[in-house]
This record gives C-alpha cells, sequence and structure tokens, in this order.
C-alpha cells in the first residue's frame, strides 16, 4: 500500500471512526463493510456464520490494510447482543456507527396464512434486534463525539401491500421506533436515521420478485453513499428517511 493510500484510509470521510454493521456477510452488509473500509472505518462485522465474514475480511485487508473484529452473532439472541454491548465498551470505550443492516424477507403470504413461528421470527430480527442494539449500543454512541445510528428500511413499510404483511408490519415497526429513538437523542450527540436501499440486487429482492431480470437492478456497492453520508461526524440529519436511490 503506497503512503498516499494509506494517507486516504487515515484521513477518510470516516477515518478513526469505529463502526459496527450487522448482517454483513454479504449482500448490502457486506457493501457497506466495504464502502467503510474504504474511508477509513474501523470495522466491527456480526452475522450468523463466520465463513462470510471471513472471506469479506481477506476483502477489506485488501482495501485498507485493516483487519475487521469478525462477531458471529444470531441476533435474535438478546442476551448475546448484551454482552457484545459490554465487550465493545470494554474493548473500545465507544461506538461511532451503528447500521442496523440485516433483515429477512419471510414468506409472502396472506396474513391469515403466515405461521406464527415464522412472524415471530421476522418480528425478532427486523424490529426486535434493532431495539436491542439500540438498548446494548446508546450508552457506547453517546461516548462517541458524533455517534450515528443507520437503520435499513423498504418502502413496504409506508403503504399496505397484499401478501407482504410479516416484512411490511416489521419495517413500519422499526420506523416508528427509530423515530422514537431519534425524538429522545435530539439534546445528545447522537443522531438515528433510517435509509430506503430501493430497488437493489440482492437474495432478498430475488425471493421477492423471483421473474425479475437482476440486470436492470443497481449492486448494493453502487448505493452506498448515503450509508458513508449519514455515517459522517458531519452529517446533522435526525429521524430522516433517505433513499438511496
Amino acid at each position: 500500500m503506497s503512503d498516499d493510500t494509506a494517507g486516504h484510509f487515515a484521513t477518510g470521510k470516516l477515518g478513526g471512526r469505529i463502526a459496527l454493521v450487522t448482517g454483513a456477510s454479504r449482500g448490502l452488509g457486506a457493501a457497506i463493510a466495504r464502502a467503510y473500509a474504504r474511508e477509513g472505518a474501523e470495522l466491527i462485522l456480526t452475522a450468523r456464520t463466520v465463513g462470510g465474514l471471513e472471506e469479506l475480511d481477506d476483502e477489506i485487508r485488501k482495501i485498507s490494510g485493516k483487519t475487521s473484529l469478525l462477531v458471529p452473532l444470531d441476533l435474535k439472541d438478546g442476551d448475546a447482543i448484551d454482552r457484545l454491548g459490554a465487550a465493545l465498551f470494554e474493548r473500545y470505550g465507544r461506538l461511532d456507527v451503528l447500521v442496523g443492516n440485516a433483515g429477512q424477507l419471510g414468506t409472502l403470504a396472506p396474513i391469515g396464512h403466515i405461521k406464527p413461528a415464522e412472524w415471530q421470527e421476522v418480528l425478532d430480527v427486523n424490529l426486535t434486534a434493532n431495539w436491542r442494539l439500540i438498548r446494548s449500543l446508546d450508552p457506547l454512541l453517546r461516548q462517541s463525539t458524533a455517534g450515528r445510528a443507520i437503520f435499513v428500511t423498504s418502502g413496504a413499510a409506508r403503504g399496505p401491500r397484499a401478501y407482504w404483511g410479516t416484512y411490511a408490519v416489521s419495517k413500519a415497526a422499526l420506523e416508528m421506533m427509530v423515530g422514537v429513538y431519534a425524538q429522545e437523542i435530539q439534546q445528545t450527540n447522537v443522531r438515528a436515521n433510517l435509509i430506503d436501499p430501493g430497488r437493489t440486487r440482492t437474495r432478498m429482492r430475488a425471493k421477492a420478485y423471483p421473474g425479475e431480470d437482476p440486470q436492470t437492478l443497481k449492486t448494493p456497492d453502487e448505493i452506498t453513499a448515503p450509508f458513508i453520508d449519514l455515517a459522517s461526524a458531519d452529517f446533522a440529519g435526525n429521524g430522516q428517511i433517505v433513499n438511496a436511490q
């Protein structure tokens, strides 16, 4: 790595900032992690399995020369999220950026046909896990001079859509929760916002729209600019929903 390149990573838009990304092993989460690495962030990456995280870490080392902290984590395990918060406090003493990206689509079906266990799992991942992350990591974000919490939402949250019940309900509730949190932190250095990625070439999109030509969609790496902007110390917006496209 040249001195000029090393200097960029130290002074990029996120230089010196500690960022945690959930659902980081593939798709949008991996793209966000790569983008943050290019901008100099120190990364904490979580996903359910370690294999995808290790592959991503190899990519990030090639980008920035830095090794990420890899945390295999089932977001349905609230106690594990609490342990993560305690461990990060011991290691870093603060957190500058939280990206709640991990999500589940569930089965697209009539409301009355959704199995209770699946309903609960989607809500656990899309809503409750993000509440547990806020609960555990808010004290660390407040230790930052410019804590930034970013959550991934969807247009499905803002208009009834047949057969999208579980996913739409979970994202609508997420938007309300983040809005409430944003109101509560107005007098602090923390800001909380949501990003709607829009039509993006991901596995979730392919599952939801199996007949769609993926080549007509932007890749996750093409829509990461808002995630960088909202993670920067300069971004002062709070309680906003930002469209990535």
